[in-house]
């Protein structure tokens, strides 16, 4: 644990470096915890894994102001936790399941246990995505998304891919862009 304590913390510095993140974007965060622990992924979720992601990413927010998402595994459709307040913000369609570590993953189920005020809602069009063990975030993201590359590229045994988004670039050779 100790290990992945620090690769958490090398992670939430990275991000704050970045500048990428401003208060109040969308941050999903997809996770598969049986992958941090070497495992196949939905095979060996983890409570205790979750449980340090979690903490690491609330500090992240209390650093930068951003609004979490948790993504559930495909036996849920990757639906998102989030809180109520954020759903509400953001004109999210709550939808009505409970994650569980057996459908949602384990990470998921634990932000549900875990947040405020938590909803699951189908879909959202977030400003930056971390995937912890490839569980496939882009659908989550607004176009266009540009994959951003940390020092700090595995949390466990799992791969971390980073991404942002930007607005289209529209126009042709006559367009300004700056």
């Amino acid at each position: 644990m100790e290990q992945l304590q620090n690769e958490l913390e090398n992670i939430v510095h990275e991000w704050e470096e970045s500048g990428i993140l401003k208060k109040d974007d969308l941050l999903v965060i997809g996770c598969s915890t049986s992958e941090v622990a070497g495992e196949k992924i939905g095979t060996a979720g983890s409570e205790a894994i979750a449980e340090e992601i979690f903490k690491a990413m609330q500090t992240l927010q209390e650093k930068t102001g951003v609004q979490l998402i948790f993504q559930c595994c495909e036996h849920l459709n990757r639906a998102l936790v989030v809180e109520k307040e954020t759903m509400h913000v953001y004109n999210l369609e709550q939808v009505t399941v409970i994650p569980t570590r057996d459908a949602g993953g384990a990470m998921a189920a634990y932000a549900y246990k875990h947040f405020k005020d938590p909803v699951v809602v189908e879909t959202v069009e977030a400003h930056a995505a971390m995937d912890i063990g490839d569980t496939l975030i882009g659908m989550h993201l607004k176009r266009v998304a540009v994959p951003v590359r940390f020092k700090q590229q595995t949390l466990g045994k799992a791969r971390v891919n980073i991404a942002k988004t930007r607005p289209k670039l529209i126009g042709g050779v006559r367009a300004c862009y700056e």
